[in-house]
């Protein structure tokens, strides 16, 4: 099928082999309807044409635009996105549908285009948490140990709350989620406690930052020497060193992120999940920007598996999703909790689709 990048320099690039990913799926007896729209290699904010199925007027995020739009608008029951720094969650909130980052490197990203190796995960779509449990059959999701399988909804679940280091940057929608979210936990019998991060991890975002901006520098060098005019600004000025980040720092956050994932895990261990903000608030006015990552990059970096849980809304009557994290190779355990976490939140959390 057309594999374009949304780039001037793939035009008409049609290639002869499937990802991996499409490979396991064709396999599997999917019907592939077809290829949706991002903006240019994955990589950028600069929204394409798509637009949000609840408001036209509004972004639908990105960089898996259409893969989020098409889900949520019923064109498709299941989409694939990836997610380099907020591309597959931040489309989930803003479209209203359930969108799942697993761990990085459970699923293969043969044939995609490459940001970061280390960044960059597949992700999944889908209005309910069973078609997601689908999905990551066919792609060989699998913990250690058999996940614990709620029985009795999320009654005797336990739960933390984390607004994170960049709090600052939540919007009223989010901040009445955060606040909503867990009282309904609680109300229906699960325990939820609030933490915050150890000093360690403050510079985390700055860290994820630096790691996405380098291993731009060497992603795009190719398109940079054969198309340069052609390729976004921001592309290009990541293989020119514009940003300023040195051999010196990209190691600094490189080896600081990773003695933070073992940390994360043991944190996160004591629950059954962690309550953390998808978005800032409900999606944005116009299709020129895919919003905000702030609240996703984090996550991407620790290699964690994150799933957007729908059920809130913003003043404007947009969705608002809340993500529920858990420690590397728990994916199967935290669709589990989703599911039921999802049955309260999207019946009692204020928002439902018109659509």
């Amino acid at each position: 099928m057309p594999t374009q990048h949304n780039s001037a320099i793939y035009k008409d690039d049609q290639p002869e082999v499937d990802g991996g990913s499409i490979i396991l799926l064709r396999a599997a007896g999917a019907l592939v309807l077809g290829k949706t729209r991002t903006t240019e290699f994955a990589a950028t904010i600069n929204g394409p044409a798509t637009t949000n199925p609840h408001d036209s007027g509004r972004t639908p995020g990105g960089s898996s635009s259409g893969s989020g739009a098409a889900v949520a608008d019923f064109q498709a029951p299941l989409g694939l996105g990836t997610q380099t720094g907020g591309s597959t969650i931040r489309p989930g909130s803003f479209n209203g549908v359930y969108a799942f980052k697993p761990t990085w490197n459970s699923i293969t990203r043969e044939g995609q285009k490459i940001y970061s190796l280390i960044l960059d995960t597949l992700g999944l779509y889908a209005r309910c948490v069973d078609d997601l449990r689908l999905l990551a059959g066919v792609f060989g999701l699998k913990d250690d140990q058999p996940p614990k399988v709620p029985t009795d909804g999320v009654t005797g679940l336990r739960f933390a709350v984390l607004k994170t280091m960049v709090w600052d940057k939540v919007g009223p929608g989010t901040e009445a989620a955060m606040a909503k979210g867990p009282e309904l936990l609680r109300a229906h019998g699960a325990e939820v406690d609030e933490i915050w991060f150890p000093d360690e991890f403050a510079k985390l975002p700055a860290w994820h930052t630096c790691i996405l901006y380098s291993d731009g520098r060497v992603a795009f060098r190719p398109e940079y020497m054969i198309g340069k005019d052609k390729l976004d600004s921001s592309l290009v000025k990541h293989v020119e060193d514009a940003h300023g980040y040195s051999r010196k720092d990209y190691l600094e956050a490189f080896d600081g992120v990773s003695a933070l994932r073992p940390r994360w895990d043991a944190i996160a261990a004591k629950y059954d999940a962690v309550i953390v903000p998808s978005v800032p608030d409900e999606a944005p006015e116009g299709i020129e920007s895919t919003g905000s990552a702030v609240f996703n990059s984090m996550w991407t970096a620790l290699h964690v598996p994150v799933i957007n849980v729908p059920g809130f809304g913003g003043e404007h009557g947009m969705p608002v999703g809340l993500s529920l994290v858990a420690p590397r190779y728990h994916d199967q355990a935290l669709l589990g909790v989703a599911k039921v976490v999802g049955e309260v939140w999207e019946k009692e959390g204020g928002w439902s689709s018109k659509l």
